[in-house]
């Protein structure tokens, strides 16, 4: 892609290849469809519900403080989830979810391509010579392994820069104020919202002190952004700062029992953010950034050594700084909560969501003073490197191939759609029961995968949900939790996961019908249960003993293309209420 003029394919331009180069990524999705492998952790089991739910309960736009979404914890409150103003939920308004993921995938990964291409041509690669640098650069920026569930929010970040560096040119247009104003449609506020609109702020407070004066249209850019997030994340703001809708169960959030302590690991934590980012952020080796900048100061004739280090290095310095930051933050947290309880509510650390965007900066700078050779190795190594390090796209090359990691199911075989209906056909001839009027608890496998197939659960994966509902289904898994000092850290001083525990299952949230685990004491707070509104248990390990965990057993379930084997409890109808 680097080499000269006379390429074998002269009529097609570097963007163009760069394009089918994502297609030729993108294509393993469109053959495999719903038998996809999509990221399950932070995910498949948290994410894709939620915009599903929005749209199938009818509450996407239910603003109103006495909105909630039935099939979750009891009623959880609609604007504790995300807004309907979101692109993403459009998107799951028009599809099944599988496809719904597979559509915003392959737009997300378009449009940031074409978002860094625009960039590097404008800011960085502008020399007519340089077109297939910045398209192979974009090509490597789309490929990058991260969670396309959360949108534009890192790899869109190439526009929003574009916009705002044109504005603080003075030479801003007005798809430059439309880019600004998209950008909250299709990110997340709480990942990127503020920390893009702090380091953008830092800029213009820079600019103003060099020039003695304010930049006004940049100014205005920014209060455009702030405006267009306020707007979009309306549900958010409107139930934690104006209706006070809820206390959430962030403010229990405990950072001295979940972060290791001391300098070590601190450390260690920081090396992991410089070298390897976030994985919600995306997370790649930055060998080959490293290996650019080091090639262009080594390579640089003598007397431009010193001056092209100093060059580079802040860069270098900038993102040690952002990752030691990183590193430290929750301790720095667990320290600091000791006097204000609230720190720990909202994660100040996400900084590093920027990372990815000033890494690619760099590369950039560098692989500009070095050779056509030097450039093509470099940037191979960085799409190796992206590719490698998607497990995703991994996984689906070996559902392409036959061989299927049995640890890592694709989509139809995790949500298992007919195995799910035959319990709930089963639970019907039973009860005559349709699912919104049972409530169900899953063990063995996240909530999530019962609420896709449309069960109504008390527990759920949720970033932000009441506390006096954590407190509530805290008795139903309090004797397990005595069992295990680490599943009680887990759930007290954290608690994202509401989970039913056990102790002989531990952290193991995803218990494969192959693996044939059996809980043989089961400390499950049957009246509690019953207390909230439950009745059912379903669970991918078989109980040894239910009736001492005042359950019975009503059937049990498996099938070849299901990842899952489930076995259906019920709460005896002795328990009391």
């Amino acid at each position: 892609m680097l080499s000269s003029e006379n390429s074998a394919v002269p009529r097609l331009s570097p963007l163009l290849l760069a394009l089918l180069g994502l297609l030729l990524f993108l294509l393993p999705y469109g053959i495999l469809r719903a038998h996809s492998y999509i990221t399950l952790d932070d995910n498949l089991d948290a994410e894709l519900n939620i915009p599903y739910l929005l749209v199938r309960q009818g509450v996407s736009f239910r603003y109103d403080q006495g909105a909630t979404v039935p099939a979750l914890m009891n009623g959880l409150p609609r604007n504790a989830l995300r807004p309907g103003l979101s692109a993403t939920v459009g998107l799951f308004a028009l599809g099944p979810p599988w496809a719904a993921y597979l559509v915003q995938q392959a737009l997300v990964r378009l449009l940031g391509l074409l978002a860094m291409y625009a960039l590097l041509r404008r800011e960085l690669l502008p020399e007519p010579g340089q077109r297939r640098l910045a398209a192979a650069l974009a090509l490597a920026w789309g490929l990058l392994p991260l969670y396309s569930m959360y949108g534009l929010s890192v790899l869109g970040q190439p526009a929003l820069l574009l916009a705002f560096l044109a504005l603080r040119r003075g030479t801003g247009r007005w798809w430059h104020w439309a880019i600004i104003a998209a950008f909250p449609l299709w990110s997340m506020f709480v990942f990127v919202g503020p920390f893009v609109l702090a380091a953008l702020g830092a800029l213009w407070l820079r600019d103003w002190w060099s020039a003695r004066r304010p930049n006004g249209p940049f100014l205005a850019g920014l209060l455009l952004l702030l405006a267009g997030y306020l707007v979009v994340e309306w549900p958010l703001f409107y139930s934690l700062l104006v209706a006070k809708q809820f206390v959430p169960h962030r403010l229990e959030f405990d950072m001295a029992q979940i972060t290791p302590p001391g300098l070590k690991a601190g450390l260690r934590s920081a090396a992991q953010f410089f070298l390897f980012g976030q994985y919600h952020a995306s997370r790649f080796l930055r060998v080959a950034v490293l290996l650019a900048v080091a090639a262009a100061v080594a390579l640089a004739p003598a007397g431009q050594r010193a001056a092209r280090g100093r060059q580079l290095a802040p860069w270098l310095l900038a993102l040690a700084g952002l990752a030691l930051f990183s590193g430290f933050y929750p301790q720095l947290v667990a320290l600091g909560q000791r006097r204000v309880a609230l720190l720990g509510a909202f994660n100040v650390g996400r900084f590093h969501f920027l990372a990815p965007l000033l890494w690619f900066w760099v590369l950039a700078l560098a692989l500009r003073y070095l050779p056509g050779r030097w450039q093509a190795a470099v940037l191979v190594l960085q799409v190796v490197i992206g590719l490698s390090m998607n497990p995703e796209w991994l996984n689906n090359l070996r559902e392409l191939a036959g061989r299927p990691n049995p640890h890592e199911p694709n989509y139809t075989a995790y949500v298992a759609p007919a195995l799910f209906g035959r319990v709930q056909a089963a639970i019907r001839q039973q009860t005559g029961l349709e699912p919104p009027q049972y409530r169900v608890a899953c063990l063995g496998l996240p909530p999530a995968v019962a609420q896709l197939n449309n069960f109504y659960t008390l527990d759920s994966y949720q970033n932000n949900y009441p506390l006096p509902y954590k407190h509530r289904f805290r008795p139903i898994i309090a004797g397990e939790l005595a069992k295990s000092p680490e599943l009680r850290r887990y759930f007290d001083a954290w608690g994202n996961r509401c989970y039913l525990f056990s102790a002989e299952l531990g952290k193991d949230f995803r218990v494969a019908g192959f693996q044939h685990r059996v809980v043989q004491d089961f400390a499950f707070d049957a009246a509690a249960f019953r207390q909230l509104g439950g009745r059912y248990v379903l669970s991918a390990a078989r109980l040894a003993t239910p009736g001492r965990s005042g359950l019975v057993a009503r059937g049990e379930f498996s099938s070849r293309t299901a990842y899952w084997h489930l076995y259906l409890y019920e709460v005896q109808p002795t328990v009391s209420n």
